[in-house]
């Protein structure tokens, strides 16, 4: 597999039974059924991994680790979840993996992102609300994008957490183990996170935002 086949493939939609024959070819070693998974998931686990790593070469590295990874251990498979969601827990783990070997660019400072007080605890910018007109409903696709947009200028550990806790909604425990660390830090960090997302946010909406 090579990471131009990855970046070329574009999904469509399985027929019902497709994942059934998917997962009987793999297990068996079927090149053809590996083709046939990144005809069919390619596309929209690429997609998954660009939230994470935020960074195209990295994306489609963090792609290529899991679907060899999801090759290699079809025989694992018990079958007791959905093949899809099977590929994102790969995917979501093979980007932590990747992030992981980065530790440096874990460590980017938040801070001129994270609102700030004044010597009498009050903001010492004025928070307003945002919008609810009409208007902001127009294209939800177009606000789902921008709110993605803003979360991938986040620091990487930070981002990582608040797609972990807001987007995949794993609860703080699962989280914390995933990424080795304690939950306290977890809930720190997810809390800067949506800070600092806000701030983002706040030029477009300008009223509080909850991810979704």
């Amino acid at each position: 597999m090579t990471t131009q086949s990855i970046h070329t493939v574009s999904p469509t939609t399985p027929p019902p039974d497709a994942d059934a024959v998917l997962i009987a070819g793999l297990k068996a070693g079927d090149g053809k059924a590996f083709e046939d998974l990144l005809a069919l998931h390619g596309g929209r686990m690429l997609a998954v991994a660009r939230r994470y790593m935020g960074n195209e070469q990295d994306a489609q590295d963090a792609l290529q680790d899991a679907m060899l990874c999801v090759f290699r251990k079809a025989h694992k498979f018990e079958e007791r979840s959905r093949l899809s969601t099977w590929l994102h827990r790969v995917v979501v783990n093979a980007c932590l993996m990747k992030l992981r070997s980065q530790k440096s660019r874990l460590e980017s400072d938040i801070d001129p992102l994270l609102p700030t007080y004044d010597d009498n605890g009050h903001h010492q910018t004025r928070v307003t609300p945002w919008d609810t007109g009409p208007a902001a409903d127009v294209e939800q696709s177009d606000t789902r994008r921008h709110v993605r947009e803003c979360i991938e200028q986040l620091p990487v550990i930070h981002r990582t957490v608040l797609l972990l806790r807001d987007i995949e909604q794993l609860d703080t425990e699962e989280v914390a183990k995933l990424l080795g660390c304690s939950t306290d830090c977890v809930k720190t960090r997810l809390h800067r996170a949506r800070q600092a997302l806000r701030t983002l946010l706040d030029p477009t909406f300008g009223r509080h935002y909850e991810v979704t």
